[in-house]
């Protein structure tokens, strides 16, 4: 009996009274301890270990949305590559890019840092660019999406629609000229093909018109949704020769007399991006201007086709940006006493994410396989663009949800990716161009009118 009475007193003293007195308000103490002295020490255990929040005091696994490890696949040169990328967006751009994106303007401190990085033209061959493979460029595009869709539109822009249209379709003396002082920085380029009334239907209805007046070339007409127009020195236009009805292409430098761009406002979507509509009133080139291979659409198309490639890379990095700070923000927000990560609705969410997000990379990565083979084709292009910008939508809303109420904040930043999602889902070809592409290629029939 004494033992009895001398273990009751240091059970007493072992307890936090205070606690006790608050938990009898809320419990009976005797319904509780019948209630658990029928569990056996199994259920006693896993009892306790759903009390204390499951593993909340171990160490947390290191969040990367790249769960398959395709990084690994990289030589060692274009790994580092990635990773000066990845700090550069996290330590320039991530920290101001929210205030931009508020004010709707573009951060132009940045261009100077972004050259020294000497990514840009990062696939072409001479001309002072760096000639890596199809296969770094999408990572490159990927890591840049990951922390701002809109900085990694700027790139592609630059890099790709501008300085390839060029580089694909320009005179070798137009190459020498333009493509070292874009690949620096030291120009800003634009692409104008999309205008007001025509979006879809560019290849057989183009409203911009261009005439040949002896060593000159005359353009009239309007381009819309034109990104870096309103600071570019160069924009590409692309037009409908009045002569023979053909898809022509121009080097217009933006302070030709007749030029003029307009900044779009109050978009809801790339807001940092500087997108403009841009008029041409009998706007006088020289012959000299035009490019040399840009006589149909068709030669355009190669364009498209290789930067198409890219937009399916941004997808993939808007949405792992989005998967990446959820899955953060679901260790950070703690609900009923422990982090919401531990909650089973919550993993499957992230499961989901993850699965979408995986698909996506491994579809890009062998799609620059192909691309980098020689084997790419307009149908492959628009496939990974139709799969991996619907999967993102899919993504960054899930990511928006698991955050509840916080996720329509632009401080937990998935509100910006989840508006930029709905740009790369529209640009550089729709949902449904696109898939008609790919159904023309596996049925022989074409179902565009």
């Amino acid at each position: 009996m004494l033992n009895k009475f001398k273990s009751i007193i240091r059970l007493v003293k072992s307890l936090d009274v205070d606690k006790v007195n608050a938990l009898a308000q809320k419990i009976d103490f005797n319904e509780a301890l019948s209630a658990l002295d029928k569990l056996d020490d199994k259920q006693l255990k896993q009892m306790m270990k759903m009390l204390k929040g499951g593993d909340e005091n171990n160490e947390l696994p290191w969040i990367d949305g790249d769960f398959y490890n395709l990084h690994s696949t990289l030589p060692l040169e274009d790994r580092k590559v990635q990773m000066q990328v990845r700090d550069f967006m996290h330590q320039e751009v991530a920290p101001i890019i929210n205030d931009y994106w508020r004010k709707d303007e573009f951060p132009k401190e940045l261009i100077p840092k972004l050259a020294e990085l000497d990514i840009c033209g990062l696939t072409y061959q001479g001309y002072g660019c760096p000639g890596k493979s199809f296969l770094l460029e999408g990572f490159v595009a990927m890591e840049m999406a990951k922390t701002d869709t809109s900085i990694s539109t700027f790139f592609g822009v630059q890099s790709g629609l501008c300085m390839g249209s060029i580089y694909l379709l320009g005179s070798e003396e137009q190459k020498e000229y333009w493509l070292p002082k874009l690949q620096k920085f030291e120009k800003i380029g634009a692409f104008g093909l999309t205008e007001p009334k025509v979006g879809s239907a560019v290849a057989g209805g183009l409203t911009t018109t261009v005439k040949k007046e002896g060593d000159s070339w005359i353009l009239n007409g309007q381009k819309k949704w034109i990104g870096n127009a309103t600071f570019s020195d160069i924009v590409i236009i692309y037009a409908r020769d009045l002569d023979d009805g053909h898809v022509k292409g121009f080097i217009v430098e933006t302070d030709t007399p007749g030029f003029k761009a307009e900044k779009i406002k109050d978009k809801m979507a790339l807001r940092v991006v500087q997108n403009a509509t841009i008029t041409m009133e009998n706007c006088k080139v020289p012959d000299s201007a035009k490019l040399e291979k840009a006589n149909s659409f068709k030669d355009l198309a190669a364009v498209l086709r290789m930067t198409r490639a890219s937009v399916a890379w941004q997808a993939v990095g808007c949405a792992r940006g989005a998967y990446e700070y959820a899955v953060q923000y679901t260790h950070d927000r703690k609900q009923f006493g422990k982090s919401i990560s531990s909650f089973q609705l919550i993993q499957d969410h992230l499961v989901t994410m993850l699965s979408n997000l995986t698909a996506m990379q491994n579809m890009c990565y062998r799609l620059s396989k192909m691309q980098d083979n020689g084997e790419l084709k307009d149908e492959h292009a628009s496939l990974a663009k139709v799969f991996c910008t619907l999967r993102t939508r899919d993504i960054v809303s899930t990511a928006r949800e698991v955050m509840g109420g916080n996720g329509i904040l632009l401080e937990y930043n998935v509100a910006r990716f989840v508006a930029d999602a709905e740009a790369i889902y529209s640009y550089e070809g729709t949902k449904e161009i696109n898939s008609l592409i790919v159904g023309r290629a596996i049925t022989g029939k074409s179902a565009f009118i």
